[in-house]
């Protein structure tokens, strides 16, 4: 059956919106008519090449639906639950799923290799990290469909599959925020604002929202900022200013620049920690001296998927949801339609904040 779809003809190309042939459901696998599909900024350095992907492809990470048929096998799920999908389901066997670190998984994105639908003339396409969310329909692996927890629809599901997760995972397993601890984000898009409610949920004192536009001030303290600071060649010293004359003690950095990157290292205090979410190009250059990695002491570490575990982790974030502690509104500045994700492209690339969501 033919279904409507985004496609990425090739790294570097505009997307297409077109039919596309999907198959049924094999065995272990599983067909879901999508309800909503985050854009992610993620998709954008797919797209460009930043990140690289099987082409031509159908992009999309971020998205929930329900599901129309299973294939042999699938038992978790059956036609008509609500299921979140999982960019990135761990094989259980590798070396870091050994060692608990599933966001590590060696063999995650093993499935974005195969070919999962062609279009109408019978050009083969990958899904774009194993679901392919920006389509109406789309048959995934079953580990990447996730039940969606009781009192979340389907259509905010969406956001738990990448932005929310990222971004509360930032704060909660790689940076451990404790209570009482003063946090800096930079960076408000999508990842942005569900790491400003994650250290608020954490319990954070102070926590301090960095980005370049002023027009995302509104969106910041809504998600749980205390500050607003306009980026700039001082900014580290603003936020000294504001945390008498320390820093933070942890900086979570959603951008992906060398000079975010390295201003969120020296807005954390002596001894302070920095993780770093957003995905840099090869050309973003950090550099450090010995003797200021030595005095200052602190702790710079790479986050991947916010060291988090989708299917412990859905749960957990949607009973935030459910009591009232997590906004997934917040992080909804549009909500569009498929032929709207160039554009919505071009205003990621514009600053603009918050996430655009394709509804189906």
């Amino acid at each position: 059956m033919a279904v409507r779809a985004a496609v990425l003809p090739a790294v570097g190309a505009p997307l297409e919106i077109t039919a596309i042939e999907l198959p049924d459901p094999g065995p272990g696998q599983v067909r879901v008519r999508l309800a909503a599909a985050g854009v992610c900024h993620s998709d954008l350095s797919l797209s460009n090449g930043t990140m690289r992907v099987p082409v031509p492809a159908v992009l999309g990470h971020e998205g929930a639906g329900t599901v129309v048929a299973v294939g042999e096998g699938v038992t978790h799920v059956a036609p008509g639950s609500p299921v979140v999908l999982n960019w990135a389901p761990s094989c259980g066997t590798c070396h870091a799923c050994a060692l608990g670190e599933v966001w590590l998984c060696a063999n995650a994105l093993n499935g974005s290799a195969e070919v999962y639908a062609r279009t109408t003339d019978g050009t083969e396409l990958h899904p774009g990290l194993n679901v392919a969310a920006f389509a109406e329909e789309t048959v995934v692996s079953a580990s990447c469909a996730l039940p969606v927890p009781d009192g979340v629809a389907p259509a905010d599901a969406a956001l738990l599959g990448c932005a929310v997760l990222t971004g509360y995972g930032a704060v909660h397993y790689s940076a451990r925020v404790r209570p009482g601890e003063t946090v800096a984000v930079f960076g408000v898009g999508g990842v942005g604002l569900a790491a400003l409610q994650s250290a608020r949920i954490a319990g954070a004192a102070r926590i301090i929202a960095v980005d370049v536009s002023p027009a995302k001030e509104e969106l910041a303290r809504a998600a749980g900022a205390t500050d607003y600071v306009l980026a700039s060649d001082i900014t580290p010293r603003e936020i000294r200013a504001l945390t008498g004359k320390q820093g933070v003690d942890v900086s979570v950095e959603c951008v992906g620049r060398a000079v975010s990157i390295r201003a969120a290292w020296e807005s954390t205090r002596r001894g302070g920690r920095t993780t770093v979410v957003g995905i840099g190009g090869k050309d973003q250059q950090v550099t450090f001296n010995a003797l200021e990695l030595f005095h200052w002491g602190r702790t710079l570490s790479g986050c991947v998927y916010g060291n988090s575990d989708p299917s412990r982790d859905v749960p957990i974030l949607a009973d935030h949801v459910r009591n009232g502690r997590l906004d997934l509104s917040v992080l909804v500045t549009d909500r569009i339609t498929l032929e709207d994700i160039p554009a919505a492209f071009d205003n990621m690339l514009a600053g603009k904040g918050g996430r655009a969501v394709v509804m189906f």
